[in-house]
């Protein structure tokens, strides 16, 4: 990768030149303080754009704000943004659905950013200023962000100055550079599952200039049969601060294979829970991510920021399913459509013999894609803070340009289900021409995005307690799809609208503010979702795409309401409390849903109204020995509009296989009681102890949208580490994750586990059949031991 070698170069002879101008300096030592709390962090400036320089007082914004910072981040031990947000963030919870800790599915108040094209999403993830939602299916693949280089993530509720897709709001990674982190770490650990893995970052400033540099080797075995990960990350950084201007120039380079196996008949869990359904799943991760940002300070008053980027992405992926392709009933030795009738052709010309030897044999596909994507753009906001009619006044105005170019390509290899479950490679590629009535493929599908936005955001001091806000953005999303290999999926499609937002916070006095706001946000179906609309044609998620009617874009109303504050602990103690409360209520009109017509089908439609609304609420303490955090959430997510929805494997579907939704029904996958607790204690100077325990009650599994069957069981963990510095230089620590072994699953679905020789599912039944269960639910990972060194310089 071209891109990736002039990278690691470029910043390799930075590193030097910059090192060997402070080589008679002393190396700076980074924090090793224990975790804070995270409800309301010591950090009270908070960025009102995603751009950096436009930040204001925390006790003036209009909205529930969270934040962690790097220590939060490694509380157990090696850094972890995913670990941080699900076991300290309000509001945050995962659905495994790949069953792969580098690829969860993070729902924040009920929505989703997620790897899985199929899943629509909701939040916005930003890096260095730059949106990383991807651009296919505006999926955010959290393998490619490199944990160890982030200075801290803010969680930012609805607000439309931060783009499309933050229908709930936006994740907001500001990462470190040499001026925020000195000096040298590296880290060598292990542990369960074969996991073995290795990071350092180096930091070093000149007088102007900085230099920082990380990187991590991480390979697993997993704890799943056939479930192995090797991640290779990279970030690179130099800088430069003048007194009126600075430039930060950034680089992330990642290649990462993973492979999370998905969800598994519940019949055969209760066998092994290291089953698995089919494989293999895999996906090949590559990026190469090059971000410059840059400030300016004209007076004063009055200052500007910008950013400019390429953003190349490659995924390829390999899903091993099942089918319903059979043998032709004429019995003349070939493979038919589920029809029986209509053989099979391959792409190579002719049909495809009979793999199933008459139906003794199970046959599945090996689904693959792959994707490549080149984004370009960049941001540039003026910002003003001079007083206006005498009062204070912090005012933004800014623009964004954001382009892409996507290559995607599908194709379906038949094959025999060995007795193992594995997908058997036979050569022959399925062509199933467009216009037939089948699920076409190969996909051959050029996609082109331009996204474009003009925001401005003004907070002006009514009194010197009260702080109004006021902000507005246009979006206008353009798509251009071609199909390389037919007609059905060439068209283009435009959305636009303007989205505005109004909120107050009144500082009632030095530990006590209230807030209230109202905003208004927009999501534009992406290419993955335009092509993939239509409920006769479902497709195969995510490998094939079909000709559709045009989709609605969601339009988000929100409204929240809160009061948060700190005081100093009682004279017997000698901490400081911070704590929060609110209230939040987002609805969804016209809102897409991922339909699913089996484990590995379905496809997207306007479903309505949807709701999600609820409480947040939490305390923190800190003082020089304890920290600690308590966090509850209630999630209330809910369908408002009444439809029927295709759920064929759901025991309760009629004899259409639809399910009939009612207003009101919850929407799966989202526990509606969320309860985080943590506490660190420093018995020593160098010696640090500390749990997190997490609740997550009952959500209905993803097909079972009418609620009507059992749900799944809520579960707690607990989790616990430890850290001892055994000399000034020298450290070690350990993790003990799901201390107490629970046995849980934080996703489930309906599908057909049947005919392939499942273990635990009764032989020669069928779906829905007495003695079948048809959830397939994703396990969670037993008990597990993890530790490792860690030398500070």
């Amino acid at each position: 990768m071209t891109v990736l070698r002039e990278g690691l170069l470029t910043a390799a002879a930075a590193l030097l030149l910059t090192d060997a101008a402070v080589a008679q300096t002393a190396a700076g030592t980074p924090n090793f303080e224990p975790a804070a709390g995270l409800t309301l962090p010591e950090v009270q400036v908070i960025g009102t754009t995603p751009l950096a320089g436009s930040g204001i007082d925390r006790d003036k914004v209009p909205a529930n704000v969270q934040s962690l910072d790097s220590a939060d981040l490694a509380r157990e031990g090696t850094p972890n943004l995913i670990n941080g947000l699900t076991d300290q963030a309000g509001s945050v919870n995962v659905n495994a659905a790949l069953v792969d800790p580098f690829q969860p599915d993070i729902l924040y108040r009920g929505f989703e950013a997620s790897p899985v094209l199929g899943t629509p999403q909701g939040l916005a993830v930003f890096q260095n200023g730059v949106r990383v939602n991807e651009a296919f299916g505006d999926t955010v693949n959290w393998d490619l962000i490199p944990d160890i280089a982030i200075d801290h993530v803010e969680i930012v509720s609805a607000n439309p100055v931060y783009g499309l897709n933050a229908l709930g709001g936006a994740a907001v990674m500001t990462m470190k550079n040499g001026f925020t982190y000195q000096g040298f770490e590296a880290e060598v650990a292990g542990g369960s599952f074969g996991q073995r893995s290795g990071e350092f970052q180096y930091g070093v400033r000149a007088g102007n200039f900085a230099t920082y540099l990380a990187g991590r080797l991480f390979d697993e075995d997993g704890w799943r049969e056939f479930s192995p990960d090797r991640l290779r990350q990279l970030y690179a950084g130099v800088a430069a601060r003048g007194e009126r201007a600075s430039i930060d120039i950034s680089f992330t380079g990642d290649d990462n294979s993973l492979s999370g196996e998905g969800t598994t008949p519940v019949q055969s869990l209760a066998v092994n829970r290291t089953l698995d359904f089919t494989t293999p799943q895999n996906n090949a991760n590559r990026l190469e991510f090059l971000a410059v940002n840059a400030t300016y300070k004209a007076t004063d008053a009055l200052s500007f920021q910008g950013n400019a980027y390429r953003r190349e992405f490659q995924q390829a992926v390999i899903n091993g399913n099942t089918a319903n392709y059979t043998a032709c009933t004429s019995g003349n030795g070939l493979l038919c459509q589920p029809d029986g009738m209509t053989p099979l052709v391959g792409t190579a010309g002719g049909a495809i013999p009979d793999l199933s030897n008459g139906g003794a044999f199970p046959i599945g596909e090996n689904d693959r894609e792959t994707i490549h994507s080149v984004s370009i753009g960049g941001a540039l906001q003026t910002t003003y803070t001079g007083a206006l009619f005498g009062r204070g006044n912090h005012f933004v105005l800014g623009g964004s340009i954001d382009h892409s170019d996507v290559d995607f390509h599908s194709s379906a290899e038949i094959g025999v289900i060995d007795p193992g479950l594995q997908v058997l490679s036979s050569g022959f590629l399925v062509d199933t021409p467009e216009n037939s009535g089948f699920i076409a493929t190969p996909v051959s599908l050029g996609a082109t995005n331009n996204y474009y936005g003009v925001f401005l955001t003004d907070t002006l001091d009514l009194t010197p307690a009260l702080a109004v806000t006021a902000s507005a953005r246009y979006n206008l999303a353009e798509t251009d799809l071609t199909d390389r290999l037919g007609s059905n999926l060439t068209g283009n499609s435009r959305y636009s609208r303007l989205n505005p937002a109004i909120g107050a916070a009144y500082k009632i006095d030095s530990g006590l503010t209230a807030y209230a706001g109202y905003s208004e946000g927009n999501r534009a179906p992406t290419p993955s979702e335009i092509e993939c609309s239509n409920p006769a044609q479902p497709c195969l998620l995510p490998s094939s795409l079909s000709s559709d009617p045009a989709l609605k874009q969601v339009v988000s109303r929100t409204y929240e309401a809160g009061v948060r504050g700190g005081f100093a602990a009682p004279n017997m103690v000698p901490g400081h409390f911070n704590w929060n409360l609110g209230l939040f209520r987002t609805d969804l009109a016209d809102d897409i849903y991922g339909v699913a017509t089996s484990i590995s089908s379905g496809f997207f439609e306007n479903i309505g109204s949807t709701r999600r609304q609820g409480i947040e609420t939490g305390l923190a303490y800190k003082d020089e020995q304890w920290s600690a955090f308590l966090n509850y959430s209630l999630v209330d997510a809910t369908f408002e509009s009444p439809l029927t929805l295709p759920s064929p494997n759901n025991p309760y579907a009629d004899a259409d296989g639809n399910i009939q939704v009612a207003p009101g029904d919850r929407l799966p996958g989202i526990p509606m009681h969320q309860l985080k607790v943590g506490v660190d204690y420093r018995p020593t100077e160098n010696w640090t102890v500390g749990g997190v325990l997490t609740y997550f009650s009952d959500q209905y599994l993803r097909g079972d949208e009418a609620n009507r069957n059992p749900t799944l069981p809520g579960y707690a963990v607990l989790n616990l580490h430890g850290s001892f510095r055994i000399t000034k230089n020298f450290e070690v620590f350990a993790t003990i994750q799901n201390a107490l072994d629970a046995r849980y699953a934080t996703f489930g679905q309906f599908g057909d586990p049947t005919g392939i020789g499942a273990p635990g599912i009764p032989a020669g039944a069928v779906t829905n059949a007495p003695g079948v269960d048809t959830r397939f639910l994703a396990p969670a990972a037993p008990l597990a031991v993890f530790g490792g060194v860690r030398v500070h310089l």
